[in-house]
């Protein structure tokens, strides 16, 4: 579009005091500079918004329709400006965030660090729940912006797609499947399997993925929570396959990450918020670091 918010401002002057020259006075211009304004302004959208005569200016029949969105643009960049300006003075305020447990383990807590280095003074509450839970707590308003699974499609939700992150074998390092550059899922039929309930998403995905083998994984342990089976692994109970963010990092003095093949199951993350929503500047500036740090 050919035009800018000084167009916009410059228009809903003149139909406020209906006059080139009283506008032009009051916002500092030469008449020919805000007749250029509007020229501008009209040559963007495609048809004229006032009409001029020697005496007085009128709103044409687009012009008026148009008024009061200009004027709500107006209002909301103020409203933005102002937000921002008082994040930045006083740098207070509170982030809540609903994250599957998989994703908060291990790496949030490096992306809060970072946001907590710049906005010392802004709380994070962070909801630890279940693809499903996060979703309705998103839902509900109760978070500003979740990290989910994407599954399925919701119609009042926006999905952006982070990461496709594979599943991995999660095991000791001094298990015999440890130093192998990747395992197959049938393979681990002589191993005793650590495995997340049939409700959870990721087992759930899993189950989808695998349905066509000869051969099904048998989960000799079943838990609730990704985080306790790592747990277990780590006492040498098993193994378990998880998603590879939910591993720590490659340094870690126990466990390790093998490949998982024949077949490769992905699953895909992404930041969820409200269809329409809009986020608060706080939110807004975590969001922006989450983005920066996310792995790839």
């Amino acid at each position: 579009m050919e035009y800018d918010l000084q167009d916009i401002k410059s228009f809903v002057k003149i139909a406020e005091l209906g006059s080139f020259h009283e506008a032009a006075e009051t916002l500092h211009l030469s008449q020919p500079a805000l007749t250029r304004r509007i020229k501008k302004l009209e040559q963007g959208l495609g048809t004229p918004l006032l009409d001029r005569t020697t005496r007085r200016v009128s709103l044409t029949s687009v012009g008026r329709d148009f008024l009061p969105k200009a004027r709500r643009v107006l209002d909301d960049l103020e409203d933005s400006i102002m937000s921002i300006r008082e994040l930045a003075e006083r740098q207070t305020g509170q982030v809540t965030l609903a994250c599957i447990p998989t994703a908060a383990f291990y790496f949030l807590p490096s992306v809060i660090r970072l946001y907590n280095e710049q906005y010392p003074k802004i709380r994070i509450r962070l909801l630890d729940l279940s693809a499903n839970e996060g979703l309705e707590a998103v839902l509900r308003g109760e978070a500003d912006f979740g990290i989910n699974m994407m599954s399925g499609q919701h119609p009042d939700i926006e999905f952006l797609s982070l990461v496709n992150e594979p599943f991995v074998l999660a095991c000791r390092r001094d298990h015999p499947l440890a130093s192998r550059e990747a395992v197959r899922w049938a393979e681990l039929a002589d191993y005793r399997l650590i495995g997340v309930g049939r409700l959870s998403g990721n087992r759930m995905l899993l189950d989808h993925a695998l349905a066509g083998l000869s051969w099904r994984p048998k989960w000799f342990y079943e838990v609730q929570h990704l985080s306790t089976s790592l747990g277990m692994v780590e006492a040498g109970l098993g193994v378990s396959a998880v998603p590879s963010l939910a591993m720590p990092a490659a340094d870690h003095p126990t466990l390790v990450s093998v490949p998982l093949i024949e077949p490769v199951v992905n699953r895909s993350l992404g930041l969820v918020r409200r269809r329409g929503a809009s986020l608060s500047p706080a939110a807004d500036k975590f969001v922006s670091i989450l983005l920066q740090q996310w792995p790839q």
